[in-house]
């Protein structure tokens, strides 16, 4: 290997998940004091996709996988490491990425999970992109998977409405090359002193399982709206921009916009504060809901799929997520 090689990530594969089960604005309305109306002027969501008794982040996790390496027609042996993005995972431990690893095979992976919560899967591609870039591995497959629906309190109007399970997975190449090509930078950020805005407060470690945090609720999401509203909308305007100062971009460079699908409102006020068309603004979810770190490559699978996104398009990935937590990548296809 020549010490002045220049290894960088290639998109080589895509991979989506979404279980059968769909759950309407209508259905909500049966069990809710809401309406179809009210949910879709003030998140942009008519449905949502939830998870059935037999599935798992895992087990939506291995099908996107297994997707993406038959995409880029890697095969499983080939992976160097899995990590999986989720805030949902099977159990407490062996991480979810160990089931994703047996589930598709891949005997040669590394595998472990990363918890950033919606910006999750921009966090995972940040490490991915160490990796590829310090020269010892070639092929790392990125997996957001989500079961939302089972950590929402379901006679919540305030959060049981924005959320959906799935899965996307994104397997990266090693490629040598001095253009500007691959994913051409991430950009991650947090702040802790926001943790309180979009939390499931219970936690085994924190005060042990006990039956008065089940009988309170909380090992559900509780989430501040107006304060994660306004933090989303600055935070994730600011590192797209960051993005692109980075990278000596503007706007007007950019192909298209992937945003996290979280709420229609915080992305129209995001692209607008951006400068950026909304027909340079992909969102998808009136479909899925909010699936927390699947929410990106699901996007970008069927953006993909429309023929949004083709050689040559720089694709524009923003995030906001609990923590507080936000980040941003560009990708040169």
């Amino acid at each position: 290997m020549n010490k002045h090689t220049q290894f960088k990530a290639e998109v080589a594969g895509m991979g989506i998940y979404v279980p059968a089960e769909v759950r309407t604005n209508a259905d909500l309305e049966k069990t809710l004091d809401t309406s179809d109306e009210w949910i879709r002027t003030r998140t942009g969501i008519c449905e949502r996709h939830i998870a059935g008794k037999d599935e798992s982040s895992s087990t939506l996790g291995i099908q996107a996988g297994k997707m993406a390496l038959e995409s880029a027609n890697i095969s499983p042996e080939e992976v160097d490491i899995i990590i999986v993005c989720t805030s949902t995972p099977d159990i407490l431990f062996p991480a979810t990425a160990c089931f994703v690893q047996k589930g598709i095979g891949a005997v040669n992976a590394a595998a472990y999970d990363i918890s950033a919560v919606c910006s999750g899967f921009v966090f995972g591609l940040s490490i991915a992109e160490q990796y590829i870039k310090s020269g010892r591995y070639r092929h790392v497959l990125v997996i957001g998977s989500e079961t939302n629906s089972r950590i929402v309190d379901w006679s919540d109007r305030s959060t049981c409405i924005l959320f959906g399970d799935g899965a996307g997975a994104m397997l990266l190449k090693s490629i040598e090359s001095d253009e500007p090509k691959g994913l051409l930078s991430s950009h991650i950020h947090s702040d802790g002193e926001k943790s309180d805005f979009i939390i499931v407060p219970g936690g085994i470690g924190k005060t042990g399982v006990s039956h008065t945090a089940i009988d309170e609720g909380e090992y559900f999401i509780k989430m501040a709206g107006s304060a994660t509203f306004k933090a989303a909308v600055k935070r994730m305007t600011e590192v797209s921009q960051e993005a692109l100062d980075f990278n000596g971009l503007s706007t007007e460079d950019v192909t298209l916009v992937v945003p996290h699908q979280a709420n229609r409102r915080i992305i129209d006020a995001v692209t607008d504060k951006l400068g950026i068309p909304s027909e340079k603004v992909f969102m998808n979810i009136e479909k899925y809901g909010n699936t927390s770190a699947a929410s990106i490559p699901i996007a970008i699978h069927e953006a993909r799929e429309a023929g949004l996104i083709v050689p040559g398009s720089l694709t524009l990935l923003a995030v906001v997520g609990a923590g507080l937590t936000w980040g941003a990548a560009l990708i040169k296809w």
